[in-house]
């Protein structure tokens, strides 16, 4: 069975950090590429990152440059997302989501994905 499993999320205070996991069973992650989305109450999914499949090239939203950094290690076929400085604004539900390898990540950050995980919380409040 395919699947995509995040961990990491959890309750922080504003300037804080979290690293999330994005850890694949069933299937090769280094064949892929990878993204991470978010979704807060009210609002719609939004690409936050993405990975190329080699880790070479990576995009992120504007609300999040020079703030969270996107990784991947094949070996563990895990995708990370470091997340600095958190804002209250970075709450929400994050996924990681992957798609065929030929998918560019502009595309990929744009919601192109064929797998999805459950999502982890991320709850940014003093």
């Amino acid at each position: 069975q395919l699947q995509l499993v995040e961990s990491g999320g959890g309750l922080v205070q504003p300037g804080g950090s979290l690293r999330l996991s994005c850890t694949a069973s069933g299937f090769t992650l280094g064949y892929y590429t990878i993204g991470w989305f978010r979704q807060a109450p009210g609002r719609e999914r939004e690409g936050v990152s993405c990975i190329s499949r080699s880790g070479s090239i990576t995009n992120y939203a504007d609300s999040v440059k020079g703030r969270f950094t996107i990784s991947r290690d094949n070996a563990k076929n895990t995708v990370y997302l470091q997340m600095n400085s958190l804002k209250p604004e970075d709450t929400g539900i994050y996924y990681c989501a992957s798609a065929d390898w030929q998918t560019t990540i502009q595309a990929m950050c744009r919601g192109s994905a064929d797998y999805w995980g459950q999502g982890t919380q991320v709850t940014v409040s003093s």
